[in-house]
């Protein structure tokens, strides 16, 4: 029942195929994965569709449990979807800042020279820029220019001066869209809260979420029993009080 449950959370569909004993009475149900399950043109018929083998019709009286979609009524579309590109977006973000920190241009930056440097001392520059990347980079460098001003090197960082702040930034406002999409109290998940603040008692996170969140997922899992003529999902009664 676990992986159901996991299925109609990520694919907003869940199928299960019934066991009958030789009386045809159902004693059992056997879980499909909805990756690879489909319906069939004839209304009740399910078939399992792994790719690599031919289809294989699932038993009759498979029932599929679905999150409603409104532009159609044959597969489920799970809620987490108005989130998902935020998810993405904190990925590639994670990905970038790994990255950026891998090739070593962490330390990005123009070097603006106008003072009189000879043409050979300007190659050994442009050679030790190049080398200053990857590991052992943040190498100091010395440049020698005679006849030079004020100004006439400058060192013009673009892209270290709004990296962090931009990552954070990222980071803070998808997973914010995250937490909204799945509902589920901060402090159950194990975040930490933000300096200054507090999420407040966790017992009463708990009971808020088993009441609006818990109990409506079990009321569609209960629609089994009456799907099937019979009495094959029991819930505990819990406390929602805390």
């Amino acid at each position: 029942m676990r992986r159901a449950v996991q299925d109609y959370l990520v694919f907003g569909n869940a199928y299960l195929e019934p066991v009958t004993s030789r009386l045809g009475g159902v004693i059992g149900l056997r879980h499909a994965l909805a990756r690879f399950t489909r319906r069939g043109l004839v209304g009740g018929q399910f078939w399992w569709v792994p790719g690599n083998v031919d289809a294989t019709r699932l038993a009759a009286g498979t029932v599929q449990l679905m999150m409603p979609d409104v532009a159609q009524e044959l597969y489920g579309v799970p809620e987490y979807l108005s989130a998902l590109q935020s998810a993405l977006l904190n990925e590639a973000a994670t990905l970038f800042r790994r990255r950026y920190y891998l090739n070593g241009s962490r330390a990005g930056f123009i070097l603006y020279a106008t003072g009189d440097i000879d043409p050979n001392d300007c190659e050994a520059i442009k050679a030790a820029m190049r080398a200053s990347k990857g590991p052992g980079n943040f190498r100091n460098m010395f440049v020698h220019a005679p006849n030079g001003k004020e100004g006439s090197i400058r060192v013009l960082p673009i892209a270290e001066v709004g990296a962090k702040d931009e990552f954070l930034g990222i980071k803070n406002a998808t997973q914010a869209d995250v937490m909204a999409a799945h509902r589920v109290p901060p402090q159950l998940l194990g975040i930490v809260p933000a300096q200054g603040s507090a999420f407040g008692n966790p017992k009463d996170a708990t009971a808020m979420f088993l009441q609006v969140e818990i109990a409506p997922l079990q009321a569609v899992f209960l629609e089994l029993n009456a799907r099937l003529g019979a009495e094959v999902i029991r819930f505990r009664a819990r406390d929602f009080a805390g």
